[in-house]
């Protein structure tokens, strides 16, 4: 098989945390794993760094042109991950990007149509599947059945200009329950905003297939801790701790670097990339119907 010695060229572009994560990750392939099948040729950043490690800067239109870049790892702000991950696909580029792809259900359409047309892999990093803690979790909700349950998140301040509304910058939160439970349906959705404080809290209602109601609780603030808190109540009992988790062995950008390399090799089977495919657009149509329910003017009851 010509794949065994196949090398795929790839670019980072945007140099913040999960840039430098990526930029890190590239250089270091786990032995024997499809990360070595990636190469390196060098990132893009707005701001100038000449080289960091071995990475050299390179200009965006060197990225696109090149004929040795085959994949680009797309780690710049939500705002801007549309229209960079449309220039590389229409560059003819495979495509990794971070978490949201992008910040309208209309444009991530667009976009996976876009990937297919042009046979290129569109690979949307969602590490919060990939986490000890969540493998744990998923375990022990399997074959059980629901009767309610909240999933309460709190962090630091984020500026919405750049992450995008709440529903998509916590879209981890989002790809957690449709894994969990299944297909879910909005009915209702509200944000509770005091600029003055900084703060921000959105509340959603869904009903899963059965009927049965969950809570999604995504809360901002200064100085608030980086946390989740479950409460899954099922016919069996309640869950209200998450299970202990042992330590992963390989890092979470890492899995999720091999997995990417798995699509570009062709080793992820159909199914497995048509459910991908499923979860990942429906969580960003079910982060647009948020959106607008929570953008809806107040109702005034006379």
């Amino acid at each position: 098989m010509e794949a065994i010695n196949k090398m795929f060229g790839t670019v980072v572009v945007g140099v913040g945390i999960a840039g430098l994560a990526r930029i890190r990750d590239l250089m270091n392939p786990m032995p024997s794993s499809p990360s070595e099948h990636l190469k390196l040729f060098g990132f893009v950043s707005r701001r100038g760094f000449g080289n960091i490690n071995e990475a050299k800067q390179i200009s965006l239109e060197d990225a696109l042109r090149s004929k040795e870049i085959h994949a680009a790892f797309i780690s710049t702000e939500n705002r801007s991950h549309e229209e960079t991950i449309r220039m590389f696909l229409e560059a003819g580029k495979h495509v990794l990007v971070e978490y949201p792809m992008a910040l309208s259900a209309k444009a991530a359409h667009e976009l996976w149509e876009m990937a297919e047309q042009k046979d290129k892999v569109l690979h949307v990093e969602h590490i919060e599947l990939l986490t000890e803690e969540y493998k744990e979790l998923k375990k022990e909700v399997a074959g059980k059945e629901l009767v309610k349950g909240t999933l309460h998140f709190t962090g630091s301040v984020l500026d919405e200009n750049k992450t995008g509304f709440p529903a998509f910058s916590g879209i981890a939160r989002l790809t957690w329950l449709i894994d969990l439970f299944g297909d879910l349906t909005v009915t209702s959705a509200t944000r509770v905003k005091q600029k003055d404080k900084n703060y921000s809290r959105m509340t959603v209602h869904f009903q899963t297939s059965n009927k049965k109601p969950l809570t999604w609780i995504e809360e901002r603030g200064p100085g608030m801790r980086r946390e989740k808190k479950i409460n899954f109540c099922f016919t069996s009992g309640c869950l209200e701790n998450f299970p202990q988790a042992p330590r992963s062995a390989v890092g979470l950008f890492m899995q999720d670097q091999n997995l990417f390399a798995k699509k570009l090799l062709g080793q992820v089977s159909k199914e497995e990339l048509a459910a991908e495919k499923w979860r990942i657009l429906r969580c960003l149509d079910l982060a647009e119907v948020i959106q607008q329910h929570c953008e809806q003017p107040e109702k005034i009851c006379s």
